[in-house]
């Protein structure tokens, strides 16, 4: 996706003027974004034809190219959504170390299914997102390391030590194809991601094909709500913006051009939302959210249409598997079109397709 072009909403304006809006971009889920500057300075990353010689030449998400004479055997990866799409690939014999996130409960169980070692906590988690033990990494002796782009200082002292670093920074839907693309050129699999981001675009069509709303009808508005809090939301361009849009609804925050914004309650009864969205959350469903009495007033509490978006390994927002969060809250907000989608079928006809070494039949 493009950054996001200038904007001329007075309401807007006038909002952010008065204090209405208090946005300031925040980390959730894997990523990480400093600044709305550095959220727009990040390219997209161009597929390279291996070089004359046979080797592999690949230009991440910072702009920089690597070259590699063979295909990396010893991956680091310390980012979920990549190390997803290295198990969707079947590259697990190339990981020797991966984020400590995959060993929070919430998400071991999904992975112990894709690596035993992961079951039995063999493989080494020498961080995250958010920190990396460069002596842990380098222990390992890596031929490659994947890591969030913003994550600079880390990248440098990797760099400094001869490591090769991919780094990642996942905007849209259209970078996950590419990450996907660049993972399988990096592990001799393109065939394999090429079909896969295939079958992924094609799922999310036959889904558009039964969101045609009639002539004349308004989608309905929704108003996605992070896991911070009921005033966390995420506005336009966003992944979260494509999720909502694809669902043939509309985002009420879109006129905020952060993908990660706090706002205040007056926003909330402005919008006045058909459905709210939770981001997936144990500690706050949407018994809780509509026992708020502040959130009485809305449409989407009277009418009880508040929903939670399934555990966060089926609905990675970063990976392919981004087409369960779109059938889910199409299914939500136009409940007649979608009366015979079964989603527990859709989900294993997902993890068979996209795991075939763990969820296959």
């Amino acid at each position: 996706m493009l950054n996001p072009p200038p904007r001329n909403d007075n309401k807007l304006k006038s909002q952010l003027a008065s204090g209405l809006f208090r946005l300031r971009l925040k980390p959730h889920g894997p990523i990480l974004i400093a600044t709305l500057c550095l959220f727009q300075a990040c390219s997209s990353p161009a597929q390279k034809p291996a070089n004359g010689t046979g080797g592999i030449q690949v230009t991440d998400f910072r702009g920089k190219t690597l070259h590699f004479s063979h295909l990396p055997e010893r991956i680091v990866c310390l980012i979920e959504s990549s190390l997803s799409g290295l198990y969707m690939l079947g590259a697990a014999n190339q990981v020797v170390g991966i984020s400590a996130d995959i060993y929070q409960d919430s998400v071991r169980g999904w992975y112990s299914r894709l690596d035993s070692r992961i079951q039995t906590r063999q493989l080494s988690a020498p961080g995250n997102w958010d920190f990396v033990n460069l002596e842990s990494v380098m222990a390992l002796r890596p031929d490659l390391v994947i890591i969030w782009a913003q994550q600079t200082e880390a990248i440098a002292n990797l760099e400094e030590h001869g490591i090769p670093v991919f780094g990642v920074f996942v905007r849209s839907l259209e970078d996950v194809y590419t990450e996907m693309e660049m993972l399988g050129r990096l592990t001799g699999s393109s065939r394999n991601a090429a079909e896969l981001n295939r079958w992924t675009r094609q799922e999310l069509a036959r889904l558009t094909e039964k969101t045609i709303l009639p002539g004349g009808t308004s989608p309905p508005g929704v108003y996605f709500m992070w896991a911070q809090g009921e005033l966390e939301t995420s506005g336009s361009p966003s992944i979260v913006d494509e999720l909502i849009r694809l669902a043939a609804c509309r985002n009420v925050a879109a006129a905020i051009p952060l993908e990660h914004a706090s706002v205040h309650m007056e926003n909330l009864f402005l919008w006045d939302p058909d459905l709210m969205l939770l981001w997936y959350n144990p500690r706050r469903t949407p018994t809780d959210v509509c026992a708020n009495p502040q959130l009485a007033p809305l449409r989407a509490i009277q009418n009880r249409r508040v929903y939670q978006l399934p555990d966060a390994f089926l609905c990675d927002l970063w990976t392919l598997k981004f087409q369960y969060a779109v059938k889910t809250l199409a299914k939500w907000a136009h409940p007649e079109p979608f009366a015979e989608m079964n989603l527990e079928q859709e989900e294993q006809q997902m993890l068979g397709t996209l795991y075939p070494v763990g969820f296959g039949r």
